[in-house]
């Protein structure tokens, strides 16, 4: 288990028996002919949570690789998109209770599973191991902001945090 004791004033964790998709946060792990996928514990941190989240695609329908299949409210709106072509089913338990996605983003906040028509071994070909996702996190701001500052640490973003505390509306 690789682990980031500072990464924006949190500890986050990185499984090392899983593939990521770093441009979505997403880590995939092969259970038994599906590939399961879910949020990783720095993406979770870099979007301040879920809000809310809903399915774009029917359940057990068969999807290809990059169309849009989950639709997620954080601090902004993202649209998750299936890594691989193949047939998905969602994790209904994670629509009806969001904390789990951040309490237990490794186990039971899952998002969804795929059935890839490659086949599993093929699946996880195209994303990385977790050594590599680490280092693909360095350029973010959870590596840039370790302590977690409010108003982040560039130049800009200090102006910009300062300047709207000092509004009087």
């Amino acid at each position: 288990m690789a682990v980031i004791e500072k990464f924006l004033g949190q500890r986050v964790e990185i499984p090392e028996d899983r593939k990521y998709y770093p441009k979505q946060g997403l880590w995939a792990k092969p259970k038994d002919d599906d590939m399961v996928f879910g949020f990783t514990e720095p993406a979770l941190v870099l979007a301040g949570g879920i809000n809310d989240l809903d399915w774009l695609v029917g359940e057990s329908v068969s999807v290809k690789q990059g169309q849009d299949v989950v639709f997620v409210i954080t601090g902004k709106i993202l649209y998750i998109d299936a890594p691989l072509q193949g047939n998905i089913s969602f994790n209904p338990e994670v629509k009806h209770d969001l904390s789990l996605a951040s309490e237990d983003p490794y186990g039971k906040g899952w998002l969804f599973r795929i059935k890839p028509d490659t086949g599993i071994g093929e699946a996880g070909r195209t994303a990385m191991d977790a050594q590599g996702y680490t280092e693909s996190l360095k350029e973010t701001d959870g590596f840039k902001n370790p302590e977690g500052l409010k108003g982040g640490v560039s130049g800009i973003c200090k102006a910009v945090y300062s300047g709207i505390r000092e509004q009087k509306f």
